[in-house]
């Protein structure tokens, strides 16, 4: 540490303490104008990056607007949004950090200046000018004659009263000069301290944010591999029928084709002479289409119908007039003569023409034979098969409809963006960043625009909701005296907020009187029951108020709660327990874990969650099963199938080794999704199908097999 000005030697006002006087009074010099060009040069960084921001703003806005240019195309419409959402919100995290930058050097360095070197500046004004007048009472007292009693006197009192006064302000400018160089160290420290750790939270953020991208990106460049090999094929495939078409209109004739992908029958260039001037022809596009004679003057206007309905017009040659190759259509109402540029050309039209009016006729008398009366409205489409499933609404819609979801959890932000997993709420931008800088342990913050959701994530959020998490983490609110911050609150006020909320839990309604661990293992055992029996609120309650997601139940058998969901079958408990860290492994004293469980009590949809996130399924209980021994010994089809395929995936991979393909077998992915789809949205389906004990009987009677399967599920339950 560096040294400082001894209040003994300002007493002596000795030429070394005047020494060091200069020296402190220099570097507090140098000092400020240290603190002055970095607070400039702070300043100028911070309006750089916001200039910055706007040209990035600038860019996203073009960005957006080459979206609505391709909006035509899914694809790129797609990629487009997905990235001009991600990068608009890393443009907010950058807003955030030049805020945080500004508060961090400017305002920090800026109080240090004006706290103390103002107050340092007129300190000393007075220490000179008390210096002066020391020196010069020293003076006048020196120069009075001895003889001179009355004059001595008072001149020796003058000086000493004046020494008096000198030592009073060296003492109080020594003392500010210490305190300012103490002091500054403190906040320079700090002040760079929390610019670091202002740019480590952005880093941090653009870090969780691009990371939440990454299965986009990896879909993204799969179509976009796919688009490059289309593109590569549609190119050659132009080329080609670039030089068919050049190689047979090499002679120059013209042509008349059909419209690829129109109704049209045939299409083409002729003259058509004007019924008021006889000799005027203007040469129009027309086309043959639905049994009309279509014609357009131009490309600049609307096509216009010659004739409504060809089966009332007759076609003839005309070879009485100068011009060539003309042919004429005549109808009740009028005329029209047409002259195409060739023989050829004239007899494709002829044909054509003729070739329409002939379909037409055949076509009419079908549908008299074959249309069948008009159906009843009330038994229209009873018996008709189902359509195509029905599309699944967005995450975002899925998430909005949860009891308070359309508001951030936190501070009130309408149309939050952002959701916990884990807790089931939904964020604003801002809390999103605070909840990411709690831990994985505490929040995991996906993007409800961006990330893919399961479907058991999704409910999730509309089972339990802003409103529900928060009587629970906001119960004891009041109580402490603590408003709840608002969206334009400042973000400091919001991360203490959030921390005392849900890391401290201090609002967490809790009985006071029981000790620590007893609250504890009483928390862990109503857990275990709302585990058992599926209460969703009633577990986030009990996790709130201090319970272990992994604690063991010795009056369950040493069993956790993601053992006692299983037992109880609610697929949406499973998931939020392992949402919030239940380890899928766990096993109880009798060595079975959840899956042993789940396959026991021949829950499809639990075993399909729990082999998705990573359970053993080669575990032994005591007894020496594992759960597909379980499974086939309770003869549950469906999970028997499940784990097979699981086991027969896990070996084809394991042999496959590191020259085999990479991820899984498609078919086993597609069971899996298969199964995981039904146990979200028709569980149903799901409940213990059994083997057949006595084969498979094509002639069985349905009202048999039926009456089988209810005295089976009878049993079991």
């Amino acid at each position: 540490m560096d040294s400082l000005l001894d209040f003994e030697e300002c007493i002596k006002d000795s030429p070394e303490f005047r020494l060091n006087l200069d020296q402190f009074e220099a570097d507090v010099s140098v000092l400020e104008t240290q603190l002055d060009k970095v607070m400039k040069l702070c300043g100028k960084m911070v309006e750089a990056g916001q200039t910055y921001n706007a040209a990035n703003q600038l860019f996203l806005s073009g960005l957006a607007e080459l979206s609505a240019y391709h909006k035509k195309d899914g694809v790129i419409t797609t990629c487009l949004n997905q990235f001009h959402q991600g990068l608009q919100e890393m443009l907010s995290f950058h807003t955030m950090l030049f805020d945080q930058t500004q508060r961090a050097i400017g305002q920090q360095l800026t109080n240090l200046c004006t706290q103390f070197v103002p107050q340092l500046v007129e300190t000393r004004r007075e220490f000179v000018r008390i210096g002066e007048d020391l020196e010069t009472a020293a003076v006048k007292s020196a120069q009075v004659s001895r003889h001179k009693a009355a004059d001595a006197e008072r001149a020796s009192h003058l000086l000493l009263a004046t020494r008096k006064c000198y030592q009073h302000f060296a003492l109080d400018y020594c003392l500010q000069l210490n305190t300012f160089k103490t002091q500054q160290r403190i906040d320079v420290l700090n002040s760079v301290f929390s610019f670091v750790h202002a740019q480590f939270t952005f880093f941090h953020q653009g870090f969780d944010l691009l990371r939440d991208l990454e299965p986009t990106m990896k879909t993204m460049a799969a179509q976009l591999s796919q688009l490059s090999t289309d593109c590569a094929a549609k190119r050659k495939e132009l080329e080609n029928k670039h030089l068919l078409v050049q190689q047979r209109d090499a002679s120059g004739e013209p042509m008349v084709s059909p419209c690829p992908g129109s109704d049209d029958i045939i299409q083409g260039y002729l003259f058509k002479r004007s019924r008021r001037k006889s000799k005027t022809w203007k040469r129009c596009w027309f086309t043959i289409r639905d049994n009309q004679l279509i014609y357009r003057k131009s490309h600049k206007e609307e096509s216009v119908v010659l004739f409504e309905d060809l089966r009332l017009c007759a076609i003839k040659s005309l070879e009485h007039i100068d011009r060539r190759f003309c042919f004429e259509l005549l109808s009740v109402q009028k005329c029209c003569a047409l002259q195409a540029d060739s023989e050829q050309l004239k007899q494709a039209w002829l044909s054509a023409l003729q070739g329409s009016i002939d379909l037409a006729y055949r076509e009419r008398a079908d549908v008299q034979l074959t249309q069948p009366k008009e159906l009843p409205p009330l038994l229209v489409g009873a018996d008709a098969s189902p359509g195509p499933p029905a599309r699944r609404p967005a995450a975002l819609g899925v998430a909005l409809r949860g009891p308070g979801n359309h508001r951030c959890c936190d501070c009130g932000e309408e149309e939050p963006r952002w959701a916990s997993v884990n807790l089931g709420v939904t964020m604003c931008i801002e809390c999103s960043g605070i909840h990411r800088s709690l831990g994985v342990h505490l929040s995991k913050v996906r993007s409800l625009t961006l990330d893919s959701w399961e479907a058991e994530q999704l409910k999730l959020l509309c089972v339990l909701g802003n409103d529900v998490m928060n009587q629970i983490y906001e119960a004891r609110c009041s109580e402490e005296g603590r408003v709840k911050p608002k969206a334009d609150s400042p973000r400091a006020e919001k991360e203490t907020w959030i921390k005392e909320k849900y890391v401290e839990k201090k609002f967490v309604q809790s009985s006071s009187s029981d000790e620590a661990q007893r609250r504890k293992d009483e928390a862990g055992r109503r857990l275990y029951r709302a585990s058992s029996a599926g209460d969703l609120v009633a577990m986030a309650a009990a996790l709130a108020e201090g319970a272990e997601v992994n604690g063991s139940i010795g009056d369950e058998g040493g069993r956790t709660a993601l053992i006692g969901a299983a037992v109880g079958g609610s697929l949406l408990a499973c998931e939020f327990l392992l949402q919030n860290g239940a380890n899928v492994n766990h096993r109880d004293l009798r060595g079975q874990g959840a899956l042993h469980a789940a396959a026991t009590a021949g829950h499809t949809g639990q075993v399909c969650l729990l082999l998705k996130r990573g359970a053993n399924q080669y575990a032994v209980d005591e007894t020496g099963q594992d759960p597909l021994a379980i499974a086939v010994e309770t003869a549950h089809a469906d999970i028997v199938t499940l784990l097979r395929m699981a086991r027969m995936n896990e070996e084809m991979r394991d042999s496959e080794g590191v020259f085999g393909a990479v991820g899984d077998d498609e078919t086993f992915q597609d069971i899996f999704r298969d199964f995981s789809d039904m146990a979200s949205h028709e569980p149903d389906k799901l409940t213990r199908r059994q083997f057949s004990r006595g084969g498979d009987e094509e002639d069985e009677d349905e009202e048999e097999q039926e009456g089988q399967e209810e005295e089976e599920e009878e049993e079991e339950e």
